[in-house]
């Protein structure tokens, strides 16, 4: 069975590069051409998006391994900023392993973060409303929950 978190998170933290490279690639430079050094843009994108990629990689450390031992242990943390609101995706953890409040607090700093990016940058998104999938204990790790055909949750 495919687990969905890895994929979601890795899809997140690609379109925050995006943005950053989008960012870092918009604002003129004040260095002579000659002076630049031969990779400064992949430099760029990293340094543009340091403050949120540094909360993701705390909000993934405090997740941890996700161990459950039931559903009613998994829960599903908001992460992210869309352009025109509202979470960039949902990341389930375990409240067996993670403590809830310290995750909304680093999600709530990092969805800030992303906000002010999105804002200096211009970016511009479809303004889809992402739904929060739900999660369940499979195999003893929290997961996000899979939707069904008709976009019904398969509960």
């Amino acid at each position: 069975m495919k687990k969905p978190t890895p994929s979601s998170f890795l899809r997140l933290w690609f379109a925050a590069a995006l943005i950053a490279a989008g960012t870092a690639c918009s604002e003129p430079s004040n260095t002579p051409a000659a002076a630049t050094p031969a990779k400064p843009a992949a430099a760029a994108p990293v340094a543009a998006s340091a403050p949120a990629a540094s909360l993701g990689a705390r909000i993934t450390a405090e997740i941890g391994d996700l161990a459950c031992d039931n559903a009613s242990q998994c829960r599903t943390l908001p992460v992210g900023s869309k352009a025109c609101g509202g979470p960039a995706g949902y990341l389930p953890w375990s409240a067996k392993r993670s403590n809830g409040e310290l995750l909304a607090r680093l999600a709530a700093e990092q969805a800030a973060a992303e906000k002010k990016v999105n804002e200096k940058s211009g970016v511009m998104s479809t303004c889809s409303i992402e739904q929060d999938p739900g999660a369940t204990c499979s195999a003893g790790k929290c997961v996000l929950q899979q939707r069904g055909l008709g976009g019904t949750d398969a509960r």
